[in-house]
C-alpha cells in the first residue's frame, strides 16, 4: 500500500523558510517520480515542483521559481521541498504526490496523494 506522510508545515511570516517532507513507503520509490502540488480553496490544485525518478530532471510552478528546491533521497525513500523568500500567497495545502509517469506527475493526475501539510505565510 502506497504511503507518502509529508511533514514540516506551518506558520512563518512574509520572507522566511520552511522545508516539507514527505516520507515515502510502499513502493519502489527510486522507480517512481515525485513532487508537490498545492491546493488553495476556490482554485485548481497547482504543481509546486516535481523530481524525476533518480534526480535528473525537475520541474517547478513559475510563482516559485527561484525560491524552492526539490531533492531526494533514494535511500531514505525521501523527498523534501525546501521554500525560501514566503510570500503569502504560497499559503495553502501542500501534498506530496508520485506517479511512474512524468506526464502524469506534471498535469495534475499523479496516481497517489498524501494527506497534505498546511503552509501559511503572514504577511
Amino acid at each position: 500500500q502506497v504511503q507518502l506522510v509529508e511533514s514540516g508545515g506551518g506558520l512563518v511570516q512574509a520572507g522566511g523558510s520552511l522545508r516539507l517532507s514527505c516520507s515515502a513507503s510502499g513502493f519502489e520509490f527510486r522507480i517512481n517520480h515525485m513532487g508537490w502540488y498545492r491546493q488553495v480553496p476556490q482554485k485548481e490544485r497547482e504543481l509546486v515542483a516535481a523530481i524525476s525518478n533518480y534526480g535528473a530532471s525537475q520541474m517547478y510552478g513559475d510563482s516559485v521559481k527561484g525560491r524552492f528546491t526539490i531533492t531526494r533521497d533514494n535511500r531514505k525513500n525521501t523527498v523534501t521541498l525546501q521554500m525560501n523568500d514566503l510570500k503569502p500567497e504560497d499559503t495553502g495545502v501542500y501534498y506530496c504526490v508520485t506517479d511512474r509517469s512524468w506526464q502524469s506527475m506534471t498535469t495534475a493526475s499523479p496516481d497517489f496523494w498524501g494527506q497534505g501539510t498546511q503552509v501559511t505565510v503572514s504577511s
